[in-house]
């Protein structure tokens, strides 16, 4: 389409300044610059062409609603993403400033890659939809309805996404969801996410004295809380990697000998993969190759943990208190509470009478697995062999969003996970980055996802008419 290729440094333009500003979710010392993006997003929507734009408040973060209706007799197609993004800790690791956006030449992206957080994760991702969505109508090309929802609290767990889609069932109302947060097998080769884990994190506090001691006073003598936890946790996977939790595994689904196989067909470099991540060798459950791990088995990881003293030179404490950031990806057949209340009387369980320990629930989302028998994912497929020139690979990913489920249960469609990242983008680590091939080839992507999907449901109603 000649007008994504005239616009498209001006494209550019518009994502690096939404990048520019820091959308963190997680921390309220930035609520005033997740306001500012969700008003930056509402304007990208006017000037794009939607109708009806609203910030809509919910009790958290605001999310952005705007619409196209063309005919009420159209097919709906709802696209949703998210404009909040993870914290860019540990600052020291960026190779350029998070919020200040660069575009760097790299291995995997020779046409340059946009370094800054959220970049692919998912500002990069949900603004193709907006550019696409822009340029379909501006050369009248668009034949369904179009609906945004792009909300400010996807990386803290869309914890009032639920109660604003009960709340706006009738404005929602769609016959497919469409999301852009997911990535494809490589540039040379596309996919189409069909699974996803479910997630369930916790946060563990370890006491022990009622005051940080001296640690040559009391060293040997009292339960040193840092020590405690690290052996607590260390107990919960044994030499196998298998999670130790007591029917952690009872409500996992078995995949089969053939689709494991199947699963296993995808083009996979293990050399290229260590490389990538300089690392001298992989680790992870026994019995499964590294993209079952990824994708089909559950997990229990520490993502973060801290104690005692941490500053610069030497301080001889022993602390009286330790902490731990702990996530369990899950799969299908496995709840987001269930797991979490596994883990809670599990840890507990172990803790030694020399401590106390508490478990709070941070957030958790359930693992689905989408169709790819419907007209939808075909539409999605067809998009993708058109600008790609081969057809994509359907497969699951490692990744968690909660949300899928929830509009499943909420709204009653099924979503199409249709995205243009590479897991090698660095999502929720210092520079993460978004290739400018992905970013463009999306846009020219998603037009096409929108003329397949207007042409099967006409073929769907005409059927259907016939029929009668």
């Amino acid at each position: 389409m000649q007008y994504i290729e005239d616009n498209k440094a001006r494209f550019l333009d518009e994502l690096l300044e939404m990048l520019k500003i820091p959308s963190i979710s997680a921390d309220p010392a930035y609520k005033d610059d997740v306001l500012k993006t969700a008003h930056l997003v509402a304007d990208y929507l006017k000037q794009s062409g939607a109708d009806a734009v609203e910030v809509m408040p919910t009790d958290g973060h605001p999310i952005v609603y705007g619409e196209k209706i063309l005919g009420e007799d159209l097919p709906t197609v709802l696209v949703y993403g998210h404009y909040d993004v993870q914290p860019p800790d540990p600052l020291d690791l960026w190779e350029s400033p998070p919020f200040e956006p660069v575009i760097k030449k790299t291995k995997i992206h020779p046409d340059g890659a946009i370094f800054a957080r959220g970049a692919c994760d998912d500002k990069g991702q949900f603004f193709m939809h907006v550019k696409a969505f822009e340029a379909m109508l501006k050369n009248d090309a668009l034949g369904c309805n179009v609906k945004f929802m792009i909300e400010g609290e996807e990386e803290v767990g869309s914890d009032h996404l639920g109660d604003f889609c009960k709340a706006n069932q009738e404005k929602l109302a769609c016959d497919v969801i469409l999301i852009s947060d997911t990535s494809i097998i490589s540039n040379s080769t596309p996919s189409i996410t069909t699974g996803l884990r479910g997630l369930s994190y916790v946060e563990v506090e370890v006491t022990g004295p009622n005051r940080d001691l001296h640690s040559g006073v009391y060293g040997g003598a009292v339960a040193n809380p840092v020590n405690v936890l690290c052996d607590m946790i260390a107990s919960l996977q044994d030499e196998n990697h298998h999670i130790t939790i007591p029917g952690f595994y009872d409500d996992v689904e078995v995949i089969s000998t053939e689709e494991r196989a199947e699963m296993n067909k995808a083009p996979f470099d293990l050399g290229q993969y260590k490389e990538d991540l300089a690392i001298g060798d992989i680790q992870g459950e026994e019995g499964f190759t590294t993209m079952e791990r990824t994708s089909i088995r559950p997990t229990l990881d520490v993502n973060g943990i801290w104690g005692g003293y941490t500053g610069e030179g030497a301080k001889t404490v022993l602390p009286s208190k330790a902490f731990a950031k702990i996530s369990m990806r899950l799969v299908p057949h496995q709840n987001s509470d269930k797991i979490a209340k596994l883990f809670a009387d599990h840890f507990t369980r172990l803790a030694p009478d020399s401590v106390q320990v508490k478990v709070s629930f941070h957030h958790g989302g359930e693992p689905v697995v989408t169709p790819t028998d419907t007209p939808e994912y075909r539409a999605a497929h067809l998009a993708m062999q058109e600008t790609f020139g081969k057809a994509p690979i359907p497969k699951r990913e490692g990744g968690s969003i909660p949300i899928v489920a929830l509009f499943e249960d909420v709204l009653g469609v099924k979503s199409v996970l249709m995205g243009f990242g590479l897991d090698s983008d660095a999502l929720h680590s210092p520079n993460e980055h978004y290739g400018l091939f992905n970013f463009y080839k999306g846009i020219e992507t998603i037009p096409y996802f929108f003329l397949f999907s207007t042409f099967f449901s006409s073929l769907i109603n005409s059927s259907s008419d016939q029929f009668e």
